[in-house]
């Protein structure tokens, strides 16, 4: 849907700032699904904030929340750049966000796909309509492309 890829490339723009900051290239975005409007828009900060919960998707929850007065944003569609992890999966339920749209797959640390597969566990009591593969390649290689100058 081109809508979805508009806003991952918001998000991209997140994940490439993050990377100018020498964080992890990931980035988040909020979209109110009444107005279509992006709420809230980050990349992680980690480092930065020496916050080892500052993963995009957790600032972005967090803006909008604080922004609503409100624990759960059953209004507002969440686009990353990666498969979130476990921690970030579980916001995501808690916030009873209805739906997910991924950018690049993480076989190693993502909890929706892989691992925990958080959304199918009995434990999970809330369903979410899940997109993957949005801008997929692009999402991969600036991440494949950060790790790789690390290791240099």
């Amino acid at each position: 849907m081109k809508r979805d890829v508009a806003y991952m490339e918001v998000a991209m723009e997140e994940a490439r700032a993050a990377e100018k900051r020498g964080e992890v290239p990931i980035g988040a975005v909020l979209v109110n699904r009444e107005n279509a409007e992006i709420a809230a828009r980050a990349g992680n900060r980690t480092i930065e904030l020496s916050d080892p919960t500052a993963h995009a998707e957790i600032l972005v929850i967090r803006d909008v929340c604080q922004k609503e007065g409100a624990q759960r944003i059953p209004d507002y569609d969440l686009y990353v750049t990666l498969e979130p992890c476990a921690m970030c999966t579980a916001a995501i339920a808690f916030a009873r966000i209805p739906r997910l749209v991924i950018g690049a797959q993480d076989p190693k640390g993502g909890a929706v796909f892989h691992g925990p597969r958080f959304f199918e566990q009995s434990t999970c009591h809330h369903k979410i309509e899940l997109e993957q593969g949005v801008m997929a390649d692009e999402a991969g290689q600036i991440l494949k492309e950060f790790f790789q100058a690390r290791r240099r």
